[in-house]
């Protein structure tokens, strides 16, 4: 049993513990579990839609075109890549990027040749970093939105220019720590694959008609769980028609789900017995929203995110910011958003991620992933709230 998979059941069982204990009463618990019942159909359907459309190849053929364009340079290859990853994030939320687009770059390694690392810290770095401009980026801007009191337009107005600062920052990183030669593997110059035919073009169809109703569904706001079981259902109908070896019990993610279960029964039991007051405290000692307040109430969502996932650390944090602070609340998304890249846990996507890594025996160097993450995560973090100040 690996690490990760010992805190997802140690997680699970502390949860439950603190259920039959009485330190989380039974009726809080199971509101908790109705609160993330969306969110577990949706990670699962997801999870099973992205590998069966993979397996019919659609993430290959993405991967080859992105290949044929960059023309051998590594450099318009990068930029290829980080523009698709920040529009994706943007206009599709962040579980998407990494659902759509982790196979593409890893695809992408094995037709460039540049190790798979470089390309799969771009999906998600980029799908935390760029879901700051929209309310439909990041399911934190969702939350927020009811106290914010603004349009969405409004919402991109406050959040361009800390949006793009926010992904240029994460763009420099990406390249020093990852992207530079030395780093990404490879020869000088990557030879440009040449596309050739998919192995089943029936389900190759049946996989690109799955995420064009999956994408659709989103853009027409549709429940973002519903549209995920519904890409799944046809991709599982088409496996069945047309492939049935593919249809195995390894398809389903219960680590995944373990953790989240586990991670709503515990973070609302510490919120009981302490977690919000100290929260209160720090925020309540963070001063105006033109001083160093907008500064520590960032810091403190980016802090709490890696501690227990932002969603909870969002809740948490925004019960704890006096009624009328915007700018305390935009800076609070900052943190939760852009600074959830230090542990594996920080958010639903940086799960996500790790799950299609661990897949594919894409090998993360956990030291390496956390130094890095914190050094984006101190600059980032702090650019990106002075551009906020910037806009006020």
């Amino acid at each position: 049993m690996s690490v990760l998979d010992r805190i997802r059941f140690g997680l699970l069982g502390l949860g439950l513990l603190f259920v039959a204990t009485g330190l989380l009463p039974l009726q809080e618990a199971w509101s908790e579990m109705e609160r993330i019942a969306p969110i577990l159909l949706f990670l699962a359907a997801v999870i099973v839609l992205a590998d069966l459309v993979k397996e019919a190849q659609l993430f290959d053929v993405i991967a080859t075109r992105l290949a044929v364009v960059g023309r051998g340079n590594h450099v318009a290859l990068f930029l290829l890549c980080t523009a698709f990853a920040s529009l994706v994030t943007i206009f599709l939320n962040l579980d998407t990027t990494v659902v759509l687009l982790t196979p593409v770059m890893l695809a992408l390694a094995a037709r460039t040749g540049i190790a798979a690392l470089p390309l799969a810290m771009t999906t998600l770095w980029l799908a935390n970093t760029a879901a700051l401009l929209l309310p439909v980026s990041n399911l934190t801007n969702l939350l927020a939105m009811e106290r914010l009191g603004m349009s969405a337009r409004e919402f991109a107005g406050r959040l361009w220019l800390p949006q793009l600062v926010s992904i240029a920052v994460t763009m420099v990183f990406l390249w020093l720590f990852f992207w530079r030669r030395g780093r990404r593997g490879g020869a000088a110059r990557y030879e440009p694959p040449i596309p050739g035919p998919v192995a089943d073009p029936v389900l190759f169809r049946i996989a690109v008609s799955a995420c064009a109703l999956f994408v659709a569904a989103i853009l027409l706001e549709l429940p973002i769980q519903f549209a995920a079981l519904g890409g799944a259902a046809l991709m599982i109908a088409a496996f069945a028609w047309r492939d049935r070896s593919k249809l195995t019990f390894a398809l389903f993610p219960w680590q995944l789900l373990v953790f989240v279960v586990g991670l709503f029964l515990v973070v609302p039991t510490l919120s009981r017995y302490g977690l919000a007051s100290v929260m209160s405290s720090l925020v309540g000692t963070s001063g105006g929203p033109g001083g160093d307040g907008a500064y520590r109430v960032a810091a403190v969502g980016a802090v709490l995110s890696n501690l227990i996932n932002n969603l909870p650390a969002y809740t948490v944090v925004e019960h704890a910011i006096p009624p009328g602070g915007r700018d305390l609340l935009l800076a609070l998304l900052i943190g939760t958003n852009a600074g959830s890249v230090i542990t594996p846990w920080a958010s639903l996507a940086t799960l996500l991620w790790f799950e299609w890594c661990r897949r594919r025996g894409v090998r993360v160097p956990m030291f390496r992933f956390v130094l890095t993450g914190a050094v984006l995560v101190v600059v980032g973090v702090t650019a990106t709230v002075t551009a906020l100040l910037l806009t006020v």
